[in-house]
């Protein structure tokens, strides 16, 4: 959530972010309600203070007409806060200066890349072929039993995406982050504060249990420091969370149907961080450098892209998205993402990092992908494929894969 101080000193600039990221919103209508509100407020505390006077002078018949009116003038007050929080919380966050504008996906702006992009002496197979060939992705089996956009990993790719976790975990453990298995569900209410707007049409709803399903670890790591104050010595903190995630994919009706790339349950470790404001660019930048140390491990080609406006999230600053090479596909596909939020969520979540000299601000808070278990195993099968239908491991995942080179048709 931005502050209502800097949408009144920054007006063009709040109303010129919204407009490029598709959000409709009024500036002039919320700082309106804002100054309503703010006049209500005065008169509120002046009333009370009217009411504590008259009680010191035992005058009965004034404090039960201030109490009246002081009734009448809460329910007020009551009533526009409750406006003025509907109106912020569509207010979406600003860009970075150096974010594409641009109506959506295809206005991203690509910064880097890095490898060839393979040849092959045959045709190269999608991954959903391979994987039924070799017995190792089975959705056919798991639309009779679970439908559509579900699957069963099964064998060899199994103990391939274990080997993929353990890699990854153990890289970053070894750069300090703290591993986590983080909830499933969260609350809505919780996940409104993290400004991930995730409707019913999107996301798996319990109401009768005031539950949802999460589509990412990030959202039960964010709130970890909801209503927190955090030591200024304590940053940077840094988390990595392993959690299965879920997803409805409704608006998505015929889009990416075979093989595991658009499921409705899949696998994620997650990067979530804190940090000083001032630290907090260079955060999102050390976060992507740790994704390509990983793809460039897994000897995986890939392009680094910066998101333009419209295609990025509602509460990012600054995102940066890694697509990787699909040969079966022919094209670069979305496996990672590196969301930098400033302070826009912990706002929202009211955490807050003290000061050595005592003062208190909001946290900056960044997360990342650190690995997508169903893309990446697409890439490396898409990638390893070998003329006979079988898949190379890769030489970093080797030592987790009990002495397996490679995923053949038993």
């Amino acid at each position: 959530m931005l502050d209502i101080k800097f949408i009144r000193e920054n007006k063009d600039l709040v109303g010129k972010a919204a407009k490029n990221k598709h959000k409709d919103i009024d500036v002039d209508e919320i700082l309106r309600v804002s100054d309503e509100r703010k006049r209500l407020r005065t008169e509120v505390d002046s009333l009370n203070q009217q009411r504590k006077l008259a009680a010191q002078k035992r005058d009965s018949i004034l404090g039960s007409q201030i109490k009246t009116d002081l009734d009448d003038l809460e329910k007020r007050y009551a009533d526009i806060d409750k406006e003025f929080v509907s109106l912020m919380i569509k207010v979406p966050n600003i860009y970075s200066a150096d974010t594409p504008v641009g109506k959506d996906e295809n206005d991203n702006k690509v910064l880097r890349q890095w490898g060839d992009i393979p040849k092959f002496d045959f045709v190269p197979k999608e991954h959903d072929e391979i994987g039924k060939a070799l017995g190792i992705i089975d959705t056919e089996t798991a639309a009779e039993i679970s439908g559509s956009r579900f699957s069963y990993i099964k064998g060899d790719l199994v103990l391939l995406q274990f080997a993929i976790i353990q890699f990854v975990m153990k890289l970053l453990v070894e750069k300090g982050f703290t591993p986590i298995i983080p909830p499933v569900f969260v609350k809505p209410a919780v996940q409104n504060r993290m400004a991930r707007f995730l409707t019913p049409e999107d996301h798996y709803m319990f109401p009768n249990d005031d539950l949802m399903l999460i589509g990412s670890a990030e959202h039960t790591l964010g709130p970890i420091y909801m209503d927190k104050i955090i030591e200024e010595k304590d940053l940077p903190i840094r988390l990595v969370g392993y959690s299965t995630a879920f997803r409805r994919e409704a608006g998505t009706y015929g889009k990416d149907t075979k093989g595991i790339l658009r499921q409705h349950q899949f696998d994620k470790l997650e990067m979530e961080s804190f940090t000083l404001p001032e630290d907090s660019l260079q955060e999102q930048e050390f976060l992507v450098s740790i994704q390509e140390e990983i793809l460039q491990a897994l000897k995986l080609s890939y392009q680094v892209v910066i998101v333009s406006t419209g295609d990025m999230g509602f509460p990012n600053y600054r995102q940066i998205d890694i697509e990787t090479w699909m040969p079966g596909q022919d094209k670069y596909r979305e496996t990672h993402s590196a969301d930098l939020t400033g302070n826009f969520q912990s706002r929202r979540l009211n955490a807050r990092v003290r000061r050595t000299d005592g003062s208190i601000e909001p946290v900056h808070m960044n997360d990342a992908t650190a690995v997508a278990l169903g893309r990446v195993l697409i890439a490396i099968i898409e990638n390893y494929q070998q003329r006979d239908g079988s898949v190379k491991i890769p030489e970093i995942l080797i030592p987790y894969m009990n002495g397996l080179l490679e995923i053949k048709a038993k």
